[in-house]
């Protein structure tokens, strides 16, 4: 039979760029997900809430008996928290199991043993949650707009709303990124993703549920109508994103606390998720 030589030959294929190892990851990841019917009708489902709101905009420019269903801007603002839900739904979903599988497979050493750096690694996970999130809040958010703009025939509501698309973009952003962040914070804590899911419930669930606690016992009570429990709302992470969000929107505030205190609980969020993955991102397992 014929041998053939088994020699050097000189590679002939191109050189990935360097840095650009994330890309591959996000890439797999978001292909994986799309795969899953389940998560499709799950996607498709989450933008029944912007079909209603579309109706809402034609029919308040076509019918003037329904003339006070014309969009403002608190309904863009209402449009972003309703899709707070499939945020929720949509997050424990993908992100519970983006490092916790890898971490129960032992997948960690084989990623980190490639030229991929622990950023890549990260950046690749969390470009796989953030483009399911924008794409349920940001996306339809800013499609709205444009709707608003061909149904009314004219530029009127946009040039007296100029700060409306920033508003929805640092906001569709703010809580995507803190939110991504805690759940891949989360997800590298365990090998299990059932596990994560509960722990990333419980950091809605309980911080509210404490949020509560403490203001019966300081003895908060509504103190203006329409508000919300007064001084210590920041303690609820649901409660800053809401918060936060009427400050960008330049809305009234919901709640006493500051807008710069929930903000900077944000902030303090994503720091500390960001130093959880520093240490448990590892090609090898570090035990303390």
């Amino acid at each position: 039979m014929p041998i053939h030589d088994q020699g050097y030959r000189r590679y002939g294929g191109t050189k990935a760029p360097h840095g650009q190892a994330w890309a591959v990851i996000a890439r797999a990841g978001l292909r994986t997900m799309l795969a899953r019917r389940t998560f499709l009708g799950l996607l498709l489902f989450a933008w029944f809430p912007f079909i209603v709101r579309a109706i809402q905009i034609y029919a308040s420019t076509n019918f003037s008996q329904v003339a006070f269903l014309s969009p403002n801007v608190e309904m863009f603002h209402d449009f972003l928290e309703q899709q707070g839900f499939f945020v929720f739904v949509i997050t424990v979903y993908v992100g519970a199991g983006l490092i916790a599988n890898d971490r129960r497979a032992n997948a960690l050493q084989i990623y980190l043993s490639k030229p991929l750096t622990r950023t890549e690694y990260v950046f690749g996970k969390l470009t796989i949650l953030m483009t399911f999130l924008l794409l349920v809040t940001w996306v339809p958010a800013l499609v709205l707009l444009l709707i608003q703009i061909l149904f009314a025939g004219n530029f009127s509501f946009l040039q007296a709303n100029l700060y409306l698309f920033p508003a929805i973009t640092v906001y569709s952003f703010v809580e995507t990124i803190a939110i991504s962040a805690a759940m891949l914070a989360l997800s590298s804590l365990s090998k299990s993703g059932r596990f994560v899911a509960i722990l990333y419930t419980g950091l809605f669930f309980f911080t509210t549920a404490l949020w509560g606690v403490l203001t019966l016992a300081l003895g908060g009570v509504h103190t203006r109508p329409g508000q919300g429990r007064p001084g210590v709302s920041w303690i609820s992470f649901s409660a800053d994103l809401t918060q936060v969000g009427n400050a960008i929107f330049r809305l009234p505030p919901k709640y006493d606390s500051p807008a710069s205190v929930s903000l900077a609980v944000i902030v303090v969020l994503v720091v500390i998720s960001g130093f959880v993955l520093e240490r448990r991102v590892r090609g090898v397992e570090v035990v303390t």
